[in-house]
């Protein structure tokens, strides 16, 4: 007989199953399966994967890329019962899925439409995937508001930034201060940096991320995402987010308050932290991970970003005083010019010049950009992938 006093399991939609941040997700929730119950899971054509998740989990929902993939799904999986979804309306299924708390964990401009519609249905998000801050950040504020669920930051940066602020009034915040590891190429020269490789981009120093994440970490590219990020999920203006890099990660992200006082977010570099704090917020679950040794750790160094090395954080300060879609424009540019380096189309040089050049180009367009709705968002995001591929057509004679 079931024990009436026991809590209610947190029910649990997963976008980007499949993925870096889906697989770690699913380690935290299946360690502790009298907390948590994984109803709907969004992936895209890795069904093998999604097919141990589905078998494992037992979801009431799943969705994937097409139908081929769910002809494939059907037969690994079985007799097991579950509805199934395909496509765009797939994820957005998955998002709208009756649920306590929805992970957007999908990467790319992919997950703007199903987080707006689990918002919009009154899923509290955890959300993972930055480009939806990035690309739609006002508007997706306005929809948070409207709609009074909570958005819950997965990013470890941003993490810290939230367990700091608990307790805290955002009015007494002078600065956020966003941590960043320098990535792969910190100590390189502007020359070295111009002849890395596909593979030396690729080999992070300190955090196991997805491809096109870890090439943002060695451009700097994803701390101006999240810079970006930061200043609308906690609706703070752009001057008061900083960035240190901190080569250890151990300190994910501080906050500075007007007293001077700092407080930091300290610990070993694993997601799996960030995603439980998200899962089990407000309260606290126990994870089986090695816990942070001061005295090993010895030391910890602190260096102020190379802007001229590392452009493509300018630029994120860029989109901000731009306009609403500035940023959206700077986010699409980039996933164009990075798939264009990781298929050996660009030199790695050429993603910050590609991107600082659509930016241009959107400025240069005239007015003052804001984002009404979904729609908006989407005419900016095709804008700029044109324009990018235009871009590196002509001024790199490859096909992006």
């Amino acid at each position: 007989m079931a024990d009436a006093s026991a809590p209610r399991r947190k029910r649990l939609s997963l976008l980007g199953s499949t993925g870096s941040i889906g697989e770690q997700t699913l380690a935290v929730a299946g360690a502790a399966p009298e907390r948590f119950e994984v109803v709907a899971l969004g992936a895209g054509r890795n069904i093998e994967k999604l097919a141990d998740q589905v078998r494992r989990f037992r979801p009431g929902l799943v969705s994937v890329a097409d139908e081929k993939g769910a002809a494939e799904l059907r037969e690994r999986v079985g007799s097991q019962p579950f509805e199934l979804r395909v496509g765009d309306a797939g994820l957005v299924a998955v998002a709208e899925h009756p649920a306590d708390l929805v992970v957007s964990g999908l990467v790319g401009a992919v997950g703007l439409a199903p987080t707006l519609a689990a918002i919009r249905a009154g899923r509290d998000i955890a959300l993972a995937n930055k480009e939806v801050m990035v690309m739609a950040g006002a508007l997706v504020l306005r929809e948070v508001k409207a709609h009074g669920v909570a958005l819950l930051p997965v990013d470890s940066e941003h993490s810290a930034i939230f367990q700091a602020l608990c307790g805290q009034r955002i009015e007494d915040v002078a600065r956020l201060i966003l941590t960043a590891s320098g990535g792969p190429f910190r100590t390189w020269s502007t020359d070295q940096i111009a002849e890395a490789t596909i593979e030396q981009a690729l080999k992070h120093p300190n955090w196991d991320m997805g491809p096109k994440i870890t090439i943002d970490s060695a451009t700097l590219m994803n701390k101006g995402l999240e810079v970006i990020e930061a200043r609308w999920l906690f609706d703070i203006a752009p001057q008061r987010v900083d960035v240190v890099v901190h080569p250890q990660s151990i300190i994910h992200s501080l906050v500075e308050f007007v007293d001077t006082s700092v407080l930091a977010q300290l610990g070993l570099p694993d997601m799996r932290v960030p995603i439980a704090v998200a899962l089990a917020y407000p309260e606290r679950i126990a994870l089986d991970l090695p816990v942070l040794d001061l005295p090993a750790l010895g030391r910890m160094d602190f260096e102020t970003p190379d802007h001229k090395r590392f452009p493509c954080l300018n630029l994120a300060y860029e989109a901000l005083r731009a306009d609403e879609a500035a940023p959206a424009v700077l986010n699409a540019a980039n996933e164009i010019a990075v798939a264009a380096f990781l298929a050996g189309r660009i030199r790695f040089p050429e993603i910050a010049a590609t991107n600082g050049a659509v930016l241009n180009s959107h400025v240069g367009r005239g007015g003052r950009a804001a984002l009404r709705d979904l729609a908006d968002v989407m005419e900016a995001d095709a804008w700029s992938r044109a324009c990018a591929r235009e871009w590196i057509a002509s001024s790199y004679g490859s096909a992006a």
